[in-house]
């Protein structure tokens, strides 16, 4: 048994990257008999699956370390399983911890295929230390943000940019029909997707709606839920904050439509703050971080950055205001969003969206992604 390209993905967002590049392979090259670790998706677009993604999906320090001993065992699984099968190549999709190791492990123990891994770890805001590790095991390294390219300039990896993917999603999204109050400006809140951003970012994100609301009342407030499980959570944070009958809730799937419908935005820091920028919305990025997380970030992990928010860093200017930490107080989250209902710094931050868009350029990452990777060892 053998097969052409092995793929490893641990987690959902990587399944629906892998999802489309096997597509991307299987467009230009029917017969390539692709094995590996996948999601779902990866496996309804043809992955001959050894072992299922949901297998590696461990959430916490704790959860981790309680997890080892079956961590390990699965890698070395997965390690036996490359060897038997003998692919002339690997892809491995993000999850950097596990898939940095395992190029190691594979170069030590002699594999001689072509090593290629999809989207770069951020060693541009820490783990500078993994750049000459890369350059020794891996053969190529495609990145989705266009200056990642420049950290491996001192090294031999051939690195390529293929374009963001969620370029290419929101470009194929198809727009459905949502009952968004109409001839109103609406100001859609991203409070996050998991239960303590939610607790830290949203009573404070719905204070300064109030504040909003008074202002003008013809203002209208739509709330995202990026996850079902936490909607009673939600709903309770809004009743206590008295806001049950003034504020729209969205569900996941319909993110986009809100995106496009939105005046402004409140949202956590995240991927959703490049997804807004690519709908060109105003934005005020927050993130509530305790004095511990904060004091290993900055004290500990050394991340000092002249800026956290995703779509800051890729434009290497302040798109989008960024309150983190101490600076996300009501009153900062008052006068930053005022300001991008109306007025001059709107329009300025309309016109940097657009030239974030143009400095993304507009390529199909999969495609691109699957075209080197062919290039590489076919």
């Amino acid at each position: 048994m053998s097969c052409d390209l092995f793929i490893f993905v641990g987690e959902k967002s990587a399944d629906l990257h892998g999802e489309k590049i096997i597509e991307a392979l299987k467009k230009h090259s029917p017969s390539l008999r692709i094995s590996g670790v996948g999601g779902p998706k990866m496996r309804a677009a043809g992955l001959d699956c050894v072992l299922p993604m949901e297998e590696f999906q461990v959430m916490g320090f704790v959860d981790v370390f309680l997890a080892l001993p079956k961590l390990m065992r699965q890698f070395y699984f997965v390690a036996n399983q490359i060897f038997t099968l003998k692919p002339k190549a690997v892809l491995f999709i993000d999850y950097p911890g596990f898939n940095l190791r395992m190029a190691r492990h594979l170069r030590k123990k002699g594999y001689q295929g072509k090593l290629c891994h999809y989207i770069c770890p951020s060693v541009w805001a820490w783990g500078k230390k993994r750049i000459p590790l890369m350059a020794k095991h891996l053969d190529l390294l495609l990145t989705i943000l266009p200056f990642e390219k420049n950290y491996f300039a001192n090294t031999g990896l051939r690195v390529e940019y293929v374009g963001h993917p969620l370029v290419q999603r929101i470009k194929e999204h198809n727009y459905l029909p949502f009952p968004f109050p109409k001839d109103k400006k609406i100001i859609a809140v991203f409070p996050g997707s998991r239960r303590k951003e939610l607790e830290r970012n949203l009573a404070l994100q719905l204070q300064v709606c109030r504040r909003l609301k008074q202002d003008d009342p013809d203002l209208s407030f739509a709330l995202s839920i990026s996850d079902e499980r936490f909607r009673p959570l939600i709903e309770e944070i809004v009743l206590r904050q008295g806001w049950k009958d003034n504020v729209q809730f969205v569900p996941q799937d319909r993110t986009y439509e809100l995106m496009r419908a939105a005046h402004a935005a409140i949202a956590k820091s995240g991927t959703v703050t490049l997804e807004l920028a690519l709908h060109e919305v105003p934005t005020v990025v927050t993130y509530a971080i305790s004095p511990l997380d904060l004091y290993i970030a900055r004290d500990v992990l050394k991340i000092r950055l002249p800026f956290y928010c995703l779509v800051n860093i890729i434009a290497n200017s302040e798109v989008f205001p960024e309150l983190f930490g101490p600076n996300f107080t009501e009153e900062n989250l008052y006068q930053k969003i005022s300001s991008l209902i109306g007025g001059t710094e709107r329009k300025i931050c309309q016109a940097s969206c657009l030239a974030l868009k143009e400095q993304l350029g507009d390529r199909d990452a999969s495609t691109e992604a699957a075209k080197y990777v062919l290039q590489l060892a076919f």
